[in-house]
């Protein structure tokens, strides 16, 4: 049974087929998915799933803090059911791939006291961007060969 899956029994959500769909759907490491992503995967383990219903479903696991709405540069919002666990996003800037990352330290200590104009703060969300592998153009000619000697 997922991390999820065990969270939401604990919490004694009422577990109908549509919504342990939608949470096994969301089940593992780096997923990120759109609304219409997760629609998608859980009509293939049940054809009679509705878009409201997986829409619904999203919603309330968000408000229950058991999934993570995450938006990027205005696409669409992906869902993250590694809400207990404390992370950092890196996006990649062409397709959008959503990875999670685990940097050292607190994001909360790098802001200096001078930055922060009498805020106390809560929480702190970075998002790194790059180019995924897939994305990023190969190395140019003799690039390689620099790489291997450094």
């Amino acid at each position: 049974m997922s991390d999820l899956l065990e969270r939401l029994r604990g919490r004694g959500w009422r577990m109908t087929s549509q919504r342990r769909v939608v949470a096994e759907v969301l089940s593992g490491d780096h997923v990120h998915l759109t609304a219409d992503e997760v629609h998608g995967r859980a009509a293939e383990r049940l054809p009679e799933i509705s878009r409201a219903t997986v829409y619904n479903t999203l919603g309330e696991l968000v408000s229950l803090g058991e999934v993570l709405e995450v938006s990027t540069d205005g696409r669409a919002k992906r869902y993250d059911p590694n809400a207990h666990h404390p992370h950092q996003h890196l996006v990649c800037s062409h397709c959008g791939t959503i990875r999670d990352v685990h940097p050292q330290g607190d994001p909360l200590d790098d802001l200096p006291a001078g930055e922060r104009f009498g805020f106390t703060l809560a929480r702190a969300e970075v998002t790194y961007r790059g180019l995924c592998p897939s994305c990023a153009p190969g190395p140019v000619a003799g690039e390689e060969d620099v790489a291997r000697r450094k």
